[in-house]
């Protein structure tokens, strides 16, 4: 939320600088996110006479002027506004200058063979308004020579986050309040301006639907004069980033800005019968403000009359009720709508506005009557007219939330010192009631306090945070215990070894788009925020696939060749009992080319389903996964490429990773160019390690050199070519576990002197002598359980 330091001095009475103000802000609790000088973006502007003003000898349309800077001689200035003329006060930019409308830097030039030494500028030049007939007219007093900045009264303007807990600050009256209470100065009264309600409300005001608008205020008023806002309401308003419209208009965004409190005018002579707020009914469609028409359903509020539907109620107001130059009777609404009802309809219509983002945080309902009368007042004093008597249609929540607080609770939760007399101070300037038993009711406006927790937050941010001291948490005497639990410990060493293995880490949203998720949902629920931050972040992540192929495809665009991404983080499911299921997850995405183009291999090489089966075998070896026994089976999923990708189980059920090529339909799902590898390892279902008897949890086993040399022998299979080359030789090495340490295969064949529908498989085996070195007996007999236990898989042994 954007104000400038004026602004905030309407409501506050202080002497504070600049500084001292955002350092104020940021210490309790308010983030000062930016600053903003106008007066430097006027530097090099000033306040000059014209002298004289003479016809250009080469333009009907230019002047040649003589302009008074207060300093040194005259200069001569070529300029094109009709209205320029001898005598009068205006601002000159002078050669270094930048015009704040397009960036141009004044230069010393001939403009039809005259020298110019600068620019006499317009109000939309200087970016203060949207006139640009003329060239700005100051008055005759104008001090000349001056820094036109200084003479403008620009001030900075601050720009501060406030949190959704916090709508009570969604004006700069709310966030005065607060620094007020710090002690920065003192807050000034709301000063609603005089005015005489004359007469009955013209038109009926009620509320249909209690729930959705529990209540409707509003009164009429006639014979108002619309036109352009006072130049001191435009500039609170543009301060705070709003294009000033028209007076009624601008009053009513002043309102919201100033005290965070929305409301709406409509042309009375617009509108036909009662208006009421009611459910929307299905179909039913509204043209907006925003010059778009929104179709509605029955879940939605609205603002209607017995002809059509002219508000969105808490969001937007329609374009066939609005106000122009030649409205006369208006219409006051200030209302009080269900939070969140007003939250699901923005959602649904995909709309926002400042009034939404209020009301779904929850506007002051003690504010609506208070509002009514400020808003009337202002409209009176600046457009003239005649106020009817108000009109009340429902009621606002008025029961007050009352919690008992323990001031010990200070120091135990926020861990600093605060004297009961500061705690009672410091809750009473921010409108809390405190009895003498210490019974605090909460303004209605404070949604956010629950509980003694929220109190004790109140007192220590306006006390100070900076306050509270660092203390050190109390440490045992002896070796320090370890404090990462074996789930961290595990997530370490797999980044590590990830990194290690050539991947770069990322770290993706938790959220998806629907549409993204369900491609990757395999049949599980997903679990869909109620309130997200946006509806391209509405479901958490059933996968982390899609977070790294939106990050591969963002690469890719960006012209990198190759991408190799992991990322270590959480799905997300319901379960059984509706609550989170977030299950560890490591997910890989190898996108692009795996070797550069080059001499030595000719074209690149791309990524294949084997590179994503490596890396996934090599990082379950780094979790502690017994990856020797696992099984290739498949089944990895519909986003994977059928004839492209397996899963590795420990057993037929227990799915520890799967792996393989993207399906060209997940791939243009994503929008990216393929192919792209990647693989999912689920931390989950790795088995943990058994504990050792006797010895210390981290104690590694001793390792012991074998005595004797090992040996190998190679056997050549010719096996089904169905046959996965994993399952042969986790059937040689099981042969005899005792003496087989390890099998590999290297060399895969097919073709000549090999029958149809088969494939040679050979196999190296490494056996190791134990006592004694291996007879030829011996060796014969563990040939023979290796081709004994491999027909078992369809192998036979070539002759």
């Amino acid at each position: 939320m954007k104000f400038s330091t004026t602004w905030l001095k309407d409501h506050l009475e202080t002497d504070a600088s600049l500084s001292e103000i955002t350092d104020c802000l940021n210490a309790i609790g308010l983030e000062v996110e930016g600053v903003e000088d106008p007066a430097e973006r006027l530097a090099g502007f000033t306040v000059a006479k014209v002298l004289t003003a003479e016809k250009h000898p080469d333009a009907d349309k230019l002047q040649v002027l003589t302009v008074d800077t207060g300093e040194g001689d005259p200069l001569q200035v070529v300029c094109g506004a009709p209205n320029a003329r001898a005598g009068m006060m205006g601002v000159l930019g002078q050669p270094g200058a930048v015009v704040p409308s397009n960036g141009m830097e004044l230069r010393k030039s001939a403009i039809r063979g005259v020298e110019s030494n600068g620019m006499m500028c317009s109000v939309r030049e200087l970016e203060l308004g949207e006139d640009h007939d003329g060239i700005i007219e100051l008055p005759d007093d104008a001090p000349v020579g001056h820094s036109f900045a200084d003479y403008h009264g620009s001030s900075p303007i601050i720009d501060v986050a406030i949190t959704p807990n916090r709508p009570d600050c969604m004006g700069v009256y709310g966030i005065a309040r607060d620094l007020a209470a710090a002690g920065l100065g003192t807050l000034k009264p709301i000063a609603v301006p005089d005015f005489e309600a004359q007469g009955d409300c013209a038109v009926e005001i009620r509320t249909d639907d209690p729930d959705g608008c529990p209540a409707f205020y509003g009164r009429t008023i006639k014979d108002v004069k619309n036109g352009p806002s006072p130049d001191w309401l435009q500039l609170r308003l543009k301060s705070a980033g709003q294009r000033p419209i028209s007076l009624l208009v601008d009053l009513t965004n002043y309102l919201m800005l100033a005290y965070g409190r929305p409301a709406h005018v409509y042309d009375l002579a617009k509108l036909s019968g009662p208006v009421r707020a009611r459910r929307a009914k299905a179909g039913e469609q509204m043209l907006a403000l925003n010059e778009k028409t929104y179709t509605l359903d029955e879940s939605m509020v609205v603002i209607a009359d017995d002809a059509e539907v002219h508000d969105i109620a808490g969001i937007m107001g329609g374009e066939n009720s609005a106000v122009s130059e030649d409205t006369t009777d208006i219409l006051l609404e200030i209302a009080y709508f269900d939070p969140p009802r007003i939250g699901v309809t923005g959602r649904k219509l995909g709309l926002a506005s400042d009034a939404r983002t209020r009301f779904e945080r929850g506007v002051d309902p003690a504010f609506l009557d208070d509002g009514l009368d400020l808003l009337t007042g202002l409209i009176t004093e600046l457009a003239g007219g005649t106020a009817s008597e108000k009109v009340h249609a429902g009621k606002p929540p008025s029961e007050v939330k009352i919690v008992a607080f323990d001031t010990a609770l200070t120091k135990k939760l926020g861990g600093v010192d605060v004297p009961a007399d500061e705690q009672r101070r410091i809750l009473e300037s921010l409108d809390f009631e405190v009895s003498d038993d210490w019974q605090v009711v909460c303004p209605l406006r404070r949604h956010d306090i629950e509980g003694p927790a929220d109190l004790v937050e109140e007192v220590v941010r306006i006390y100070g945070l900076d306050k509270v001291e660092s203390v050190a948490l109390p440490r045992s005497e002896g070796v320090a215990r370890p404090t990462a639990t074996p789930e961290q410990v595990l997530e370490r060493k797999l980044r590590r070894a990830a990194a290690a293995s050539g991947l770069n880490e990322a770290i993706t949203w938790s959220f998806l788009p629907e549409a993204e998720a369900a491609h990757f949902a395999d049949g599980e629920e997903l679990w869909s925020l109620a309130n997200p931050i946006s509806e391209d972040m509405k479901v958490m992540r059933p996968s982390l696939i899609p977070g790294l192929l939106t990050a591969a495809k963002r690469a890719a665009t960006r012209g990198g060749a190759s991408t190799r991404l992991f990322e270590l983080g959480r799905r997300y499911f319901r379960g059984n009992d509706r609550l989170s299921d977030e299950r560890a997850t490591l997910g890989v995405v190898l996108a692009g080319e795996k070797t550069a183009r080059g001499w030595t291999d000719g074209k690149a090489q791309m990524f294949d389903a084997y590179d994503a089966k490596s890396a996934a075998l090599e990082l379950l070896r780094a979790a502690g996964a017994p990856a020797d026994k696992l099984m290739v089976m498949g089944e990895a999923g519909a986003q994977f490429h059928p004839g492209q990708s397996a899963t590795l189980r420990l057993g037929p059920k227990k799915v520890l990773a799967r792996f393989g090529m993207l399906h060209p339909a997940t791939l243009k799902a994503f929008d990216m160019d393929g192919p792209v590898a990647a693989a999912e390892i689920f931390l989950d279902a790795i088995p943990g390690k058994k504990a050792v008897k006797g010895a210390a949890s981290f104690a590694r086993a001793s390792f012991a050199p074998p005595a004797l040399q090992s040996v190998t022998r190679d056997f050549a299979f010719l096996v089904p070519e169905t046959l996965a080359a994993g399952e042969l030789v986790r059937a040689v090495k099981g042969a005899d576990k005792k003496n087989i340490v390890d099998a590999r295969v290297f060399d895969v064949f097919a073709g000549q002197g090999v029958p149809e529908g088969q494939k040679s498989v050979a196999v190296e085996v490494t056996l190791q002598p134990q006592e004694n070195t291996f007879k030829d007996t011996d060796l014969k007999k563990i040939s023979d359980a290796i081709v004994a236990s491999a027909a078992k898989q369809g192998a036979v042994l070539r002759g």
